[in-house]
């Protein structure tokens, strides 16, 4: 079982935002087609041992539903006027209420507007599938000791919450085997959801609570907030509010007034950042560092968009797909070249197994199996940490 990674959390975020950019700077469908098999193939490479890990097909299917969903819609919805269209088949038709928007529903399905859907909807699926595969490559843990202190707290957040995903999902699996058994295999579809619904909670309240005292256990925010902290609060709560009159300037179309309190609030929320900051950070055990691979491999990825961003800059109709005529993506060598520097992780080695598995010692046949000492080292010797202890 691998639970590490060659690469730090910080250069596979990298990663994904190199990727999620290389998305949008060549949205045709050739392209992002491509860069979804190089995710694919960094996660096959590089997949950690985890609950996160294995939700990526689930986060890509998420994509797919998505996708599909869109298509529907806009097929639907969206009729064009014109000689040159091309019809696929014809649905019922209806309008809807002024209330809802007073647009028609049905009619003509058109392959032009099906396929442009169709191409947008694969984006969504991309960018899905490079965080996905971020999900699955890095440590969230190591991503949070990375981030500077004022986003440790929404860091930790965060993590807490993409943690609670996986184990919902194997709730509502365990439940509804539990269901399955109860019923002796028969669908009782009467009262269903009140007996599938009720256990996750309650297994999530009791996850919830958990976490609660071990948080508590380890003295989380048990220090008082300093006055640098705020400062940094008020000056955060300023900033937002000026952001936000930025906004309703620009709405008024007042550009110089916008532009004023974009400025001060930038500011602002840099300075609050910095303030924040500036204490003691919270205790670490064995923080890890960037090395030379996560600067190397930092540069070949960032190259990727970079590439695309001067390919589009010299032609950019070579990373765009236009419906108007309907034909297949084109497809450059250039392009494709910029995005295979997102598979550079893939050619790292790494090894299946954790470098404390490769050094421990066979463990002692001579011993029961429910002895107390062989449990006992069998939890030092995983890692697992135990009650009590401070990490």
């Amino acid at each position: 079982m691998r639970t590490t990674s060659p690469l730090h959390a910080v250069t596979w975020l990298m990663w994904a935002v190199c990727a999620a950019a290389s998305i949008q700077l060549a949205p045709s469908p050739a392209y992002v087609a491509l860069v979804i098999a190089v995710t694919a193939l960094v996660v096959e490479a590089h997949r950690i041992d985890s609950t996160l890990a294995r939700a990526f097909p689930l986060l890509v299917m998420t994509g797919v539903c998505f996708a599909g969903l869109r298509v529907a819609l806009t097929a639907l919805t969206t009729h064009t006027s014109g000689t040159a269209v091309t019809t696929l088949f014809t649905l019922p038709q209806g309008m809807l209420p002024r209330v809802l928007g007073g647009f028609t529903v049905g009619g003509t399905i058109e392959a032009a507007v099906v396929a442009q859907a169709a191409a947008e909807g694969l984006g969504i699926i991309g960018i899905l599938a490079a965080f996905g595969a971020f999900n699955a490559v890095a440590s969230h843990h190591e991503l949070l000791g990375a981030a500077p202190r004022a986003f440790h707290e929404p860091g930790l957040i965060v993590t807490v919450a993409l943690a609670f995903v996986p184990s919902t999902l194997t709730a509502v699996s365990a439940v509804r085997e539990a269901d399955r058994a109860r019923s002796g295999g028969r669908v009782v579809r009467r009262g269903r959801l009140v007996r599938l619904a009720v256990p996750i909670l309650e297994s999530g309240m009791e996850r919830a609570v958990n976490l609660a005292e071990s948080m508590d256990a380890r003295g989380f925010a048990r220090l008082p907030a300093t006055p640098s902290d705020r400062v940094a609060g008020w000056l955060g709560l300023g900033s937002l509010l000026a952001l936000g009159a930025t906004f309703v300037a620009l709405v008024g179309r007042a550009t110089a007034l916008a532009a004023i309190l974009g400025v001060a609030a930038t500011t602002g929320l840099v300075l609050a950042v910095v303030l924040a900051s500036s204490g003691g950070r919270p205790t670490r055990y064995r923080p890890r560092r960037l090395q030379r691979i996560d600067w190397i491999m930092g540069a070949v990825v960032l190259a990727a968009p970079g590439g695309l961003a001067v390919v589009s800059s010299i032609n950019g109709s070579t990373l765009q797909w236009s419906v108007h005529p309907l034909a297949f993506p084109r497809f450059s060598v250039w392009p494709a070249l910029c995005i295979a520097l997102l598979a550079a992780p893939a050619a790292i080695p790494s090894g299946r197994t954790s470098h404390r598995e490769e050094h421990s010692p066979p463990p002692d046949r001579s011993l029961g199996q429910g002895s107390s000492h062989g449990a006992c080292s069998g939890n030092v010797e995983s890692g697992a940490p135990m009650a009590g202890t401070r990490r």
